[in-house]
């Protein structure tokens, strides 16, 4: 009994560094850099709102795979029917798709930080080594050490302090826009912080691994510590992000618009040393946002049109589902070889997750109601009223964000 409790003890603690890992990806770093270095603190208020949006989305998700055993795309399909929950499976697979290039594309970023050698020529590095790890690697050992690894991004929490930022930065915690910049632009960059806490592949993944590891009514409890601890300590990490940004660009009105800049004040407070806390954070958030990302147009696919599928089944009894999964990684691979930006990728990927929120938001929130799935483990009203107001909040942001988009030129 001891060892059995000992080992639900450690997966629960991994789980929660899972979470961290995957809050942090490279969406929520290049967001968080630039919303800093632009607007200083007044748009951290959007970073608590995101956190509870994805821990209310995440624990609805959770629960009900406990309870029904089903998966996302399976639910959406049956409760949608297959022409609508069609179009919502398109959508879903084109946001996921994206942020899988944006993922690949930080990799590719990093590597050329720490070798010097151009980003392109580790673009197919990149996608091969996604795709093997996928191929080779157990389920565990892939979530638990890009998590535990992420974990070294909280270095930015301590070069914040190190940097000793002027007492007056707590004036900027009151939402406003600044002089230099306009409403519209700062109603944008609050979009993009939100689509970026609240991407969808983070649910796809996270109740999938729930079916996977076949949750049930008992690991209720564990699903929600990893919940409610992992998801605030990786925001603490973007505002940690946010707050060094703030204190080292934008009094200067310096934009940050790179990786590499992004390294700068961690190099000035903290040396080389912080430095390599950072890329290794850095470069495990973002190649465990790619695993994650690739396994999930592959759940969505195979759920959808009900194949076999899971990460632990090995390609002979999945065939399809791998193949999909590596169809994903060699289209994004192949956008990225065109020479795109995968800065530019990054920030219109976490605009994009906004817009797309809804068509998984939604059928959660109702099934998470209905009795005939959940049994006793229906909604509460408190759960309903956030949810109702998250509703709103999530179909106001997916019909606000390409208009400003197209109104600002993506935030310039």
């Amino acid at each position: 009994m001891l060892q059995q409790n000992k080992i639900r003890i450690t997966s629960a603690s991994l789980g929660i560094l899972t979470a961290i890992g995957g809050f942090l990806d490279i969406g929520d770093i290049v967001t968080d850099g630039v919303v800093g270095s632009r607007f200083g603190l007044s748009l951290a208020w959007v970073v608590p709102v995101g956190v509870v949006g994805i821990i209310l989305f995440a624990e609805m998700s959770g629960r009900v795979v406990a309870c029904s055993g089903r998966a996302t795309f399976e639910i959406i399909r049956e409760r949608l029917g297959p022409r609508v929950g069609g179009l919502n499976l398109l959508a879903s697979l084109a946001v996921t798709g994206l942020t899988l290039t944006a993922e690949l594309g930080g990799i590719a970023l990093v590597l050329q930080l720490v070798s010097g050698v151009a980003p392109f020529l580790w673009i197919p590095v990149a996608a091969f080594g996604v795709w093997i790890i996928l191929w080779r690697a157990k389920y565990s050992a892939m979530e638990n050490v890009t998590g535990l690894l992420g974990l070294f991004l909280m270095v930015f929490a301590v070069v914040f302090f190190l940097l000793r930022p002027a007492p007056e930065l707590a004036g900027d915690l009151v939402p406003a826009v600044p002089q230099d910049e306009t409403v519209p632009t700062y109603w944008y960059y609050a979009i993009a912080l939100f689509g970026a806490a609240m991407t969808p592949y983070e649910v796809f993944f996270f109740s999938s691994g729930g079916v996977e590891e076949r949750w049930g009514a008992r690991d209720l409890r564990r699903m929600r510590l990893n919940v409610f601890v992992g998801f605030p300590l990786g925001g603490l990490g973007a505002l940690a992000i946010m707050g060094v940004t703030a204190v080292a660009f934008q009094p200067m009105s310096v934009e940050v618009d790179s990786l590499s800049a992004l390294m700068l004040p961690v190099a000035q407070a903290g040396g080389l040393v912080a430095v390599g806390f950072a890329l290794v954070g850095i470069l495990a958030a973002t190649t465990g946002a790619a695993l994650e990302t690739a396994l999930s147009t592959g759940y969505a696919l195979a759920q959808y049109a009900g194949w076999s599928w899971g990460a632990s089944r090995p390609p002979r009894e999945a065939a399809r589902f791998h193949v999909t999964i590596g169809v994903f990684i060699l289209i994004a691979a192949a956008i990225l070889a065109t020479g795109v930006d995968p800065i530019a990728v990054t920030e219109y990927s976490v605009v994009f997750s906004a817009v797309a929120l809804p068509l998984t938001y939604l059928p959660i929130l109702v099934v998470a109601n209905d009795p005939e799935y959940m049994g006793d483990q229906v909604n509460g009203r408190v759960t309903n009223f956030f949810g109702l107001i998250f509703l709103g909040v999530v179909l106001v942001a997916s019909a606000a964000a390409i208009p400003l988009m197209i109104a600002t030129g993506a935030g310039r």
